[in-house]
């Protein structure tokens, strides 16, 4: 059976020797590429042959996955799965399974990271000194006590609002669709957190319902001094609107990690030129530690299936 990894994992080749050692041992054989094609005949190319295909975010469409008439199983190195044409893979009988956990703690840490940069005007009071001024005009504000209001109670969320709850003795409230119970926070409607909250996070996937979802009338529920957080997906926030909320202040800051597309941005995207905001290059889940955990669990995902126990199952 053929194991195809379709593009580099970001960990050492020894892990990859390692866990190709283990699949060796149940009688499975991996093909490695080291470096990235998105196109669709290069991945065709890659993955026609395949049984097994393991990529992370490369959009795989259709086209692609109609062209693997071996294909059985993908093993997402991801969290989410939405740059997988789910449709085709339920019509073929493939078996989507993703990375679930392996960057909980690395995305919590930034997000907590972009709080401190917001409410203490890192990124002006770091352009300030190189500009040779001093720190007239940039008071910050403490973390400690604030209201935290956390979109999506998963494992991210969760660990965002203990970290806030037990470090910083932080009001938190959540919004989760599914009514999920949480250990550190109080569940409330999406609406009263917005206007509740001095902070708002974003932490849950891009479906049909999360789409667009805070957009132009959520914006306005908030205070004018509120910090809003996205490290999730870009299109959970309407992205003109936002920056039309930070153009008339509106809203006091935006940290933005997730876009709707995958950096480098063009240099015409709007919210290079917003005011108050702080932008990453999509890189919440990327520490050395995260990206040993979801070699770990992608390889551990193509042995369960292989084995009748499939886990992490989209």
């Amino acid at each position: 059976m053929n194991i195809h990894l379709i593009e580099p994992l970001s960990v050492e080749q020894k892990i990859i020797d390692q866990n190709e050692h283990m699949l060796n041992e149940n009688g499975l054989t991996l093909k490695q590429w080291r470096d990235r094609k998105e196109d669709t005949n290069s991945l065709i190319e890659r993955c026609k042959d395949a049984d097994v295909v393991i990529l992370t975010n490369i959009a795989l469409n259709a086209e692609v996955i109609n062209a693997c008439p071996n294909l059985k199983m993908i093993s997402v190195a991801f969290t989410g799965v939405d740059h997988i044409d789910m449709d085709a893979c339920r019509e073929k009988g493939i078996v989507v399974s993703n990375a679930a956990g392996y960057s909980t703690h690395s995305v919590a840490e930034l997000t907590i990271g972009l709080m401190f940069s917001a409410l203490r005007n890192m990124m002006k009071n770091e352009t300030k000194t190189r500009n040779l001024r001093g720190r007239d005009g940039y008071t910050g504000a403490l973390l400690r006590g604030k209201t935290v209001g956390i979109v999506g109670a998963g494992a991210i969320g969760q660990e965002v609002g203990r970290i806030c709850k037990v470090a910083f003795n932080c009001n938190v409230l959540y919004y989760n669709r599914s009514k999920k119970p949480t250990d550190s926070g109080t569940l409330v409607p999406l609406n009263e957190l917005l206007k509740r909250s001095d902070i708002v996070t974003l932490h849950l996937p891009l479906n049909s319902e999360s789409k667009g979802l805070i957009g132009e009338e959520q914006l306005a529920l908030m205070e004018p001094s509120s910090i809003l957080i996205n490290t999730a997906r870009g299109p959970v926030v309407d992205t003109n609107a936002l920056v039309q909320a930070l153009k008339k202040d509106s809203i006091g800051h935006a940290a933005i990690d997730m876009y709707e597309q995958e950096p480098p941005l063009p240099e015409n995207h709007p919210l290079l030129s917003t005011p108050n905001t702080t932008l990453m290059p999509h890189i919440a889940y990327a520490t050395h530690e995260a990206f040993v955990l979801r070699a770990e669990i992608v390889f551990e995902n193509i042995l369960k299936w292989k084995h009748g126990t499939p886990q992490n199952v989209q």
